[in-house]
């Protein structure tokens, strides 16, 4: 497919494209946009640190791998948001993700991104599709991120998405944390992710959950932290799968393979609940 781009100086502002999701709750349509959306994005220094902070990634010089998700989280909101998106934002699960450092993320001060959507498949929950992310410097590509959402009760002839959900490996215990009962606001004020099933136990029962439950890509930021001795510093993929919510407040533990050019994870609660499983590659 030719796809078709639209350049934008910079995205609008995320309280306009929150309003414009809220207005959206039922599914239009189920064909995805052929355009995508591109901008440059300068690194906000004050965020980046804030950043480091919340998910203990240490300064390195260089940006967490996760962090250009932040980055472009605005420039995703508009493209899920426009007006020939078929699918409301608010009820979107993300399902796994996928993320591709492909060169060193240092010396940097803004980047060009691109976003769009694409691989719709039917699901046995509804449909799937991929938002992809990308990320060039003067260089060409560096970074690229694959995020796998669920779009429920979504009707799509074809044959359901064939992605399965293996069972994890008993892994070795690298580390825990607790997940306090804020830090899904303390993680929305820094990343701007303000979906209300993060911010606390009486707006998150408005979508379902009996409780706030934290961002799946916070969790993510905190294996990617916790594991910077297994993983090199550029030239890697690392991918997770989202299983059960982390609802807050609860503790975690962190187990993986021990370092090396590949490697598996998992992070667990208490009684056997299964929140995230993933892994890691040298590209």
């Amino acid at each position: 497919m030719s796809r078709q781009w639209q350049y934008l100086h910079s995205p609008d502002s995320r309280a306009s494209l929150y309003l414009r999701a809220a207005s959206k709750r039922k599914i239009s349509g189920d064909s995805l946009p052929a355009h995508g959306l591109r901008s440059f994005i300068r690194v906000q220094p004050d965020t980046l640190a804030a950043y480091r902070r919340l998910c203990h990634f240490t300064d390195d010089g260089r940006l967490p791998g996760t962090y250009p998700h932040v980055m472009a989280f605005t420039l995703q909101l508009q493209l899920l948001t426009s007006h020939d998106f078929p699918f409301p934002l608010l009820g979107l699960v993300h399902l796994h993700n996928r993320i591709d450092v492909l060169r060193p993320l240092g010396g940097i001060d803004g980047l060009r991104f691109a976003v769009y959507a694409d691989n719709l498949q039917a699901h046995a929950k509804g449909g799937t599709f991929d938002l992809v992310t990308e990320a060039e410097d003067g260089l060409g590509l560096l970074w690229r991120e694959t995020s796998r959402m669920l779009v429920r009760g979504l009707k799509l002839d074809g044959q359901l998405d064939g992605s399965e959900e293996s069972e994890p490996a008993v892994l070795p215990e690298v580390t825990r944390w607790y997940a306090d009962g804020d830090i899904g606001r303390r993680y929305a004020k820094v990343c701007g992710d303000y979906n209300p099933i993060h911010l606390s136990a009486v707006s998150a029962r408005l979508f379902g959950f009996p409780k706030a439950i934290a961002h799946g890509m916070w969790s993510n930021a905190m294996a990617l932290a916790a594991l910077r001795t297994h993983i090199p510093n550029s030239g890697y993929r690392f991918e997770a799968g989202f299983r059960k919510p982390v609802r807050l407040p609860s503790e975690v533990v962190l187990s993986a393979s021990e370092a090396g050019p590949a490697g598996e994870l998992r992070l667990d609660g208490h009684g056997g609940v299964l929140h995230m499983v993933g892994r890691w590659a040298v590209l």
